[in-house]
């Protein structure tokens, strides 16, 4: 698993790091069961610090991403789900916004208002 993160993007370093491996869950270059590095082990290699890997590890759990267990570290959730046909409608919904020049912040909080 390839996990990077840009210092200089305004985007947190804790939300690149969860976005990196919840791709990494979904396109399933990591699969269910697969243990992650330790938050530790991440951190040193990214040079950011541990509790940024701990929020990003916090978030994935609170998502379903990954199971958090004490002595065992992150794993990948049995349960995270399969992807594929919700990215697919993803993909095409995207397109349509940027065809009629829809900000991401007015698409976000469309698909919020509608999963309500």
């Amino acid at each position: 698993m390839l996990v990077r993160v840009d210092p200089a993007s305004e985007t947190p370093l804790f939300e690149q790091l969860a976005a990196s491996i919840r791709q990494s869950v979904i396109d399933k270059s990591v699969t269910a069961g697969e243990r992650l590095p330790s938050a530790r082990e991440l951190a040193s290699s990214l040079g950011v610090n541990m509790h940024t890997v701990l929020r990003a590890y916090q978030e994935l759990r609170d998502e379903g991403f990954i199971e958090l267990r004490r002595g065992r570290g992150a794993i990948v959730a049995a349960t995270a789900h399969s992807y594929d046909t919700l990215a697919d409608g993803i993909t095409a919904v995207v397109a349509e916004a940027r065809a009629q020049n829809v900000s991401l912040a007015a698409l976000t909080a469309l698909i919020r208002e509608e999963y309500k």
